[in-house]
């Protein structure tokens, strides 16, 4: 049979309704059509597990679905709530299906199995339309790939739904309104900076401005905003795609992910001469961003007078409030596992306080968590602030002296959102120890 012909068989059995796209799937059902596929030849049973496969991803708030292959057998494992969990094991044939599958949905070349390749597509849901962004890769004993479910859902959230605290949310609320200057998330991969800076950009998207981004890939598309998406074949790097953008007579200009010299070169000109630029970076905190713009050769001096705040988070697995359980957490077990100043911080002159702890129920698929909740650091650019960027001090004197003004750590937030019932002690450990 024809490639052509593959794609007509499997775009008419991706319309079959027997996999009705206004059902959730439950795990029984997926076991049930794993077993189907394997015995069956047709294409129509392997597109029919692979719709309720990512119908039950959406269904279970993952964020990537990875079909996995084996020597014996293959696997798909879900990433819920950051956190990889493994729900299927599938036989070698029908993850090999899959593959293919994926291949026609997303327009890779199927004949292709020693190169990596990338493609989207689009799948529906009772909520909705969800954008996949797939990757496929050779392994030693097959391909395996890696879904990425990118839902309009996830983009929505309101700087007040995002876990700021009163007081953080009013100096990120205070930056945004600037009609100027530089605005940066920063974490690790995975910690939540793109859905701030989508949030930002929600409030900020009102016909009186121009709001152009230069993104790779492009996550989410807003109506209103003019979004452009890096590429390499087109020679459309982040710092040529900016190049083009400052033509455009921009007033706020979202940059994906500041990564050389020149890309912060120009988003910190862009900013000095009265654009509002956002961006993310990768640091560990908010004080570390400032050194690393000045190793990527950005001026001390301009830095200092374009940078408004910037903003460091994670992200930590909210308890199920189906399961949790309050305990009595004892300041001996914890000066075991934390340092001092965490203790200091999450007993005070206490010997114990009140914390939840996760059971696990079948609400939360036995992990004891339900969702995620920020927590961050926001360090507002000050007098005393812009002097340390200029006379190039390490960013622990920086950080020291954002808390002497009165930044709240990102260990100080988690603290709170531990006593505040929201997440357990364990989830803070994780999450500060990564």
């Amino acid at each position: 049979m024809s490639t052509d012909e593959t794609k007509e068989k499997v775009k008419r059995a991706s319309n079959n309704t027997t996999v009705l796209p206004n059902v959730y799937p439950e795990k029984k059902d997926i076991e049930i059509l794993v077993k189907k596929a394997a015995e069956g030849k047709k294409d129509s049973a392997s597109v029919q597990l692979f719709t309720s496969i990512m119908l039950f991803a959406h269904a279970s708030r993952a964020s990537d679905v990875h079909i996995e292959v084996g020597r014996e057998q293959g696997s798909i494992r879900y990433r819920i709530d950051g956190i990889l969990q493994d729900l299927f094991v599938l036989p070698t044939t029908v993850q090999n299906r899959l593959i293919s599958l994926i291949k026609i949905l997303t327009h890779m070349h199927t004949d292709e199995h020693r190169a990596p390749q990338d493609g989207r597509y689009q799948f529906s849901t009772p909520k909705g339309d969800v954008d996949v962004r797939a990757s496929i890769i050779p392994c030693a004993d097959g391909e395996k790939a890696v879904l990425r479910l990118l839902s309009s859902e996830s983009h929505k959230l309101s700087l007040e739904q995002l876990g700021f605290s009163p007081t953080d949310l009013v100096k990120v609320q205070k930056a945004t309104r600037r009609p100027w200057g530089m605005i940066l998330a920063t974490g690790p991969t995975g910690s939540g900076k793109t859905t701030s800076i989508y949030a930002i950009l929600e409030t900020l998207n009102t016909r009186d401005v121009n709001i152009s981004t230069i993104e790779d890939p492009i996550e989410f598309h807003i109506e209103g905003i003019n979004q452009s998406q890096v590429d390499q074949v087109a020679k459309l790097t982040f710092a040529n795609g900016l190049r083009a953008l400052l033509r455009q007579d921009p007033d706020i200009i979202m940059v994906g992910e500041i990564r050389d010299q020149e890309t912060a070169e120009i988003s910190v000109n862009a900013a000095l001469t009265g654009h509002k630029l956002l961006s993310t970076l990768h640091t560990n905190n908010a004080a570390a961003a400032i050194p690393r713009l000045i190793d990527m050769g950005v001026e001390p001096f301009l830095l200092a007078s374009t940078l408004s705040c910037a903003i460091a988070q994670r992200l930590m697995r909210r308890v199920c409030t189906n399961c949790g359980e309050k305990i009595d957490l004892q300041k001996s077990e914890v000066e075991k596992i934390l340092g001092e100043k965490a203790v200091k911080e999450l007993f005070g002159d206490k010997t114990t306080v009140q914390v939840v702890k996760s059971k696990g129920c079948e609400k939360c698929n036995n992990t004891g968590y339900h969702g995620r909740v920020g927590i961050y650091e926001v360090m507002e650019m000050s007098e005393e602030l812009q002097k340390l960027a200029i006379s190039r001090v390490s960013s622990e004197q920086i950080e020291n002296q954002a808390i002497k003004e009165g930044m709240t750590s990102l260990l100080k937030d988690g603290v709170a959102k531990v006593l505040g019932q929201e997440t357990t002690f364990e989830e803070l450990v994780r999450v500060m120890r990564e």
